[in-house]
């Protein structure tokens, strides 16, 4: 669902910047278009901080050689760092923002997990596919995407595959199997396949379940975005794929699943946030240890 960027109420302007933070609201209607099309856009939503944003993202890349494992942004592969807005106390606020928590909270429960970040530099096209494949009753995972530079349906703007989320369904399924050969059994280039695409402006926030099929097409070398991965908290019979999500980390070849400034900021709301996944990365430390034996770099994604 779109939030119309000529709505009254969602243009931002300096003078509704308090009342943004505070006062927004979801919907029935769009918490109904997200649990049926799995995917919800925000446009403008976070204007009042998008300058912050992005000189904090600048600078965690800075601070960090430019690009991928510490060597410079070469425009030929993605860079990626995770987590990524642990690097930044700006950036780990977001987790404390009202709209942010009021999302979260609508669709995930008030007591969601934050599940880490990742920030990147993409480059050129990014194929259909689901950072996920979570069962309906699994724990639903959903990501929230900061896109800081201008994209079109030509420049990389995100596009996502409606309904594609409900695995177990003949049609998500369907896709599933199929989208990643759309011209081997469509004719058809994937930047072709029938998408909903959102050419999104710095300060947009779109969001979408992991399971959601997405892509990018067109995109430049050095196409800034981050994210944040959030879900329901696991109940106790399912903590131990908990820690088999969280394994999935040891590819990044990260000790943790947070990083030290957002551990040191987290306010008692935050830790909320926080405590169940720090209770249950033990393990992390000796996979990540594992991974660096054989691989020659951190995972790019």
């Amino acid at each position: 669902m779109l939030r119309e960027p000529d709505v009254s109420f969602r243009c931002i302007t300096l003078e509704d910047v308090e009342m943004n933070q505070h006062d927004f609201t979801m919907t029935d209607s769009e918490i109904n278009f997200f649990k049926t099309f799995g995917y919800l856009s925000f446009p403008q939503l976070m204007a009042d901080r998008i300058t912050a944003i992005q000189d904090a993202f600048e600078a965690v890349w800075d601070e960090r050689g430019g690009g991928h494992d510490g060597k410079p942004h070469e425009g030929t592969a993605r860079s990626c760092i995770v987590p990524f807005i642990d690097q930044s106390e700006e950036l780990s606020s977001l987790l404390d923002d009202p709209r942010i928590l009021t999302i979260a909270k609508t669709l995930l429960g008030d007591d969601f997990n934050y599940m880490g970040s990742d920030g990147n530099f993409y480059v050129g096209d990014t194929g259909w596919h689901s950072d996920g494949g979570h069962k309906l009753e699994d724990p639903m995972h959903i990501k929230i995407a900061f896109y800081l530079d201008p994209l079109t349906r030509d420049t990389g703007a995100l596009r996502v595959i409606p309904g594609s989320h409900l695995f177990g369904d003949n049609y998500a399924d369907a896709l599933s199997q199929q989208v990643g050969k759309s011209q081997e059994l469509w004719e058809m280039h994937g930047k072709d396949v029938p998408a909903t695409i959102f050419e999104t402006t710095p300060g947009d926030l779109v969001l979408f379940n992991h399971n959601t099929k997405h892509a990018a097409f067109g995109g430049g070398t050095h196409r800034r975005m981050f994210t944040m991965n959030l879900c329901q908290r696991y109940p106790d019979d399912k903590i131990d794929a908990l820690q088999a999500y969280i394994a999935g980390s040891a590819r990044f070849w990260i000790d943790r699943k947070y990083g030290e400034k957002m551990i040191r900021t987290a306010t008692s709301e935050r830790w909320i946030h926080l405590e169940q996944v720090r209770a249950n990365d033990g393990h992390l430390a000796e996979l990540s240890r594992q991974a660096r034996e054989r691989m020659s770099e951190p995972s790019r994604g």
